[in-house]
């Protein structure tokens, strides 16, 4: 995500260092240092202002520098460069709470052996402890998963950007996010979701003007598992849950993979109310889900034959 050189960049850069300034004082060459300065202006967290002849480096106003730089001001014993390369920030990023080595592992699709190095790093200089198996944040170290989440907000709202000007992430992850925008998007890794996408599944709906879209890099395309949790995600009223429960009657949904995307989507209760609703033929108190009576009609309307 940031190589240690960037690291090292946004940790000492104080607003009117020039390229020149700033290769002195991390003692690289200036070529070096100049093209460490552009990649993050590409991502948006410096920019540079013309002097004269010169070119300034100013820190962006995205939250993430700011919690970086002050992390770094804080604790100036502690080489933050040197402990958040690699796979750091997304480890960090998954520390939300106390976690086990395997937990972040299957969190973040990491090796165990490579979340554990990293938290043995961590736990060696101090920043983070461990309890019966879980590792946990100790002082004020719990502002490192601030800023892993702030910088991961930060590139998921500028990737949004370059393809649509009027986006809202309605949900995000390390390297996926869900979207809602007005204008459609033909980008790669942007799959589209919600409503418009039952059509594939021969459910078609009414749609708003709304479009939603997830983006993963490592995506060929919606599952009924994931389109049903996006669907949730994006609206979880009695409409939508009736939409899901169509879903789930008409097309053939593993249901381990089913509740495996639940657990990843925060939505663990929700599909399981939906699953024991068809299992019951409707036996389910939950006022955001239709009587059984009203649903077999929705299903019958859009020729979605219900289980005996």
């Amino acid at each position: 995500m940031l190589r240690r050189i960037e690291l090292e960049v946004l940790a000492t850069v104080e607003r009117g260092d020039t390229n020149s300034e700033l290769a002195m004082k991390l003692d690289h060459s200036e070529s070096y240092l100049s093209r460490a300065v552009q990649d993050l202006v590409e991502k948006g967290l410096v920019y540079t202002e013309r002097d004269g002849r010169r070119k300034r480096v100013v820190p962006s106003d995205a939250r993430a520098v700011e919690l970086y730089q002050d992390l770094v001001r804080q604790h100036s014993h502690i080489d933050f460069p040197e402990l958040l390369t690699g796979k750091a920030l997304e480890v960090l990023y998954y520390l939300d709470q106390p976690r086990s080595v395997t937990d972040i592992s299957e969190r973040s699709n990491n090796y165990r052996n490579t979340v554990n190095r990293i938290l043995k790093r961590l736990r060696d200089h101090g920043l983070v402890g461990t309890d019966d198996g879980r590792y946990f944040f100790t002082g004020d170290f719990d502002r490192l998963h601030e800023f892993a989440c702030e910088l991961v907000h930060h590139f998921h709202r500028q990737r949004l950007e370059s393809v649509v000007p009027d986006g809202t992430i309605l949900w995000e992850d390390y390297d996926e996010f869900l979207a809602k925008t007005e204008t459609e998007i033909d980008a790669e890794h942007f799959h589209e979701t919600g409503l418009a996408r039952f059509a594939a599944f021969e459910l078609q709906f009414l749609l708003t003007r709304h479009r939603y879209y997830r983006y993963s890099a490592g995506l060929d395309g919606v599952s009924p598992g994931k389109l049903c949790c996006h669907t949730l995600l994006i609206d979880d009223g009695p409409r939508y849950r009736s939409y899901c429960l169509l879903l789930l009657s008409h097309v053939d949904v593993v249901e381990a993979d089913l509740r495996e995307q639940a657990a990843k989507y925060g939505l663990e209760d929700e599909i399981d109310a939906l699953l024991r609703y068809l299992e019951s033929h409707g036996e389910v108190d939950d006022d955001r889900l239709p009587e059984w009576e009203e649903f077999q009609e929705l299903a019958a309307d859009y020729e979605v034959p219900l289980p005996q």
